[in-house]
């Protein structure tokens, strides 16, 4: 099929009145007007609500989502020591919570998690099962010392075993950070040692491409280089027989969990560290930068529910691995009750109808992938949605690097001429996209759609004014519950602040 040529611009997709009536954001609209009198005609006056008044907005956020707390918030927001400056923002203080007891507020018996691999098998876990299965994992780490406050690693592929250990960790109050299994051992130690584990979960091997790839010697390098470490858990993976070495500190992932195991909650204050993510380390080693629970519920509720318009029993998928920040954010489809949809291999293999073919198995939803990947779908002159039933996706998430117009056409060419084509940009530095989707509002080629809700985007000149059609740097000047709390091996916050404040204030 000849690939038709769209100029940048051209209107893709419109959505019907009766489509944005059904979205989250019409709900959400309609009980502003309820509850507090609000009455907005369309995305950009909410927009500006949201970015104008910021604490009525947030708290709004979190009485919408029905947050579960264990004592309320005295204040939504207070800037210490320096007048307005986003870098003193303090969110939500008096708060406590957790953010695995939101996650896992779901606990009957349909699907939670479905785990694709590249050789077409496929796991599924239910709400009840995975409330179950952290229960017993996260006793076992109790079991082994680990606590509130300390910090838990993967070397993982992206598979249940990540989901539950992550929300174990959660659970206790003990920070997670994951790297994949095919990162190198000198890149997985710069990253973990700034963390100083108790405890590493680690898988024996990975597979892609077809082809098995042994990482115990990466364990084991591993393992001596993280001196702080006091157990290792070994995930057998590509050897579902394997035992635990006759070696202390190490145990195998069954010998580890506790069975039966009542599932418990730290109460958390709002920013207790969650997750820990990095930067790139093009500049020196990756900033080891931390996230909170309570930034982290409030931020991927309102992105995942109001801008890609998820909703429970949705199929939300989003190619990643466990060293992206969208494995994070789909992992947070738990929240509003979806089932979360991952995949553990290459994305080209057998052929590039892989992704496509698992969409249709697993009734995908929310289809998220990278730029890249639909680009090379385009070239590999592919029509998925004529190969394939996809009559269940109504979202194409694209991210990762700009999509040109011609792969927008190509989705509505190729995949569906009905769907929300969710480009979005964001970063690790707030967990989240700030330039986001809308089923409220049209598609055009090549053109990401809003400024997310709460995130004051501009672009400002050399002279640190804000622009509009014109070339600037990409600034947030309202602070952001989901910014980094701090990062790691930074006692005086002087690399925080030259990250983000040295430019502008």
């Amino acid at each position: 099929m000849e690939q038709q040529l769209i100029p940048e611009g051209s209107l893709l997709w419109e959505p019907s009145d009766a489509l944005i009536d059904r979205t989250n954001a019409a709900g959400y609209i309609n009980w502003l007007d309820e509850r507090h009198g609000l009455k907005f005609n369309d995305y950009q006056s909410l927009w500006e609500w949201s970015v104008t008044q910021i604490e009525t907005f947030w708290a709004s956020i979190w009485d919408y989502f029905q947050i579960i707390s264990h004592e309320t918030y005295e204040n939504v927001l207070s800037r210490s020591n320096a007048g307005k400056r986003v870098e003193n923002a303090i969110w939500f203080q008096g708060a406590t919570l957790n953010y695995a007891e939101n996650a896992l507020r779901r606990r009957d018996d349909s699907p939670a998690i479905i785990a694709n691999h590249e050789s077409g098998t496929t796991r599924t876990i239910s709400f009840r099962e995975l409330a179950k299965q952290v229960g017993a994992v996260a006793e076992g780490m109790r079991r082994y010392g680990v606590s509130k406050g300390d910090c838990v690693v993967g070397y993982l592929p992206n598979t249940i075993e990540a989901a539950i250990g992550t929300l174990a960790a959660a659970s206790i109050g003990a920070a997670w950070s994951s790297c994949p299994p095919e990162f190198g051992t000198m890149s997985v130690i710069e990253r973990f040692e700034q963390l100083e584990p108790k405890l590493l979960i680690a898988a024996d091997g990975y597979t892609y491409n077809g082809k098995e790839f042994d990482r115990m010697e990466a364990v084991e390098e591993i393992r001596n280089g993280l001196p702080t470490l006091e157990l290792t858990v070994l995930f057998p993976y590509l050897n579902s027989s394997a035992s635990s070495p006759d070696e202390n500190g190490i145990v195998t992932w069954e010998q580890f969990g506790v069975q039966g195991a009542e599932l418990r909650f730290e109460a958390v204050p709002f920013n207790h560290p969650l997750w820990v993510v990095y930067s790139s380390g093009t500049t020196g080693a990756p900033k080891a930068i931390v996230h909170g629970h309570g930034g982290s519920l409030l931020e991927h509720y309102k992105a995942i529910a109001l801008h890609l318009d998820v909703i429970a029993d949705d199929r939300f998928f989003w190619f990643s691995t466990t060293g992206w920040i969208m494995w994070n954010i789909n992992l947070s489809g738990l929240l509003v009750g979806a089932c979360v949809v991952v995949y553990d291999g290459s994305p080209g293999y057998p052929d590039m109808t892989a992704l496509w073919r698992m969409a249709e198995k697993c009734k995908v939803t929310h289809f998220g992938v990278s730029a890249p990947y639909l680009m090379s779908c385009l070239k590999a002159d592919i029509a998925p949605g004529q190969q394939f039933d996809l009559s269940s996706m109504r979202c194409v998430g694209s991210t990762g690097a700009p999509l040109p117009p011609e792969g927008f056409a190509w989705v509505y060419q190729r995949v569906g001429n009905d769907l929300l084509m969710a480009s979005i940009s964001g970063g690790t530095d707030v967990l989240t996209a700030f330039v986001m989707s809308s089923p409220m509002l049209p598609i055009y080629a090549g053109e990401m759609q809003c400024r997310a809700l709460g995130c004051k985007v501009e672009a400002f000149n050399d002279a640190g004014q804000p622009v509009i059609e014109e070339v600037g740097e990409l600034v947030i000047t309202e602070p952001m519950p989901s910014m980094p709390l701090y990062f790691l091996k930074d006692p005086d916050g002087s690399r925080y602040h030259e990250s983000y404040f040295d430019t502008y204030e």
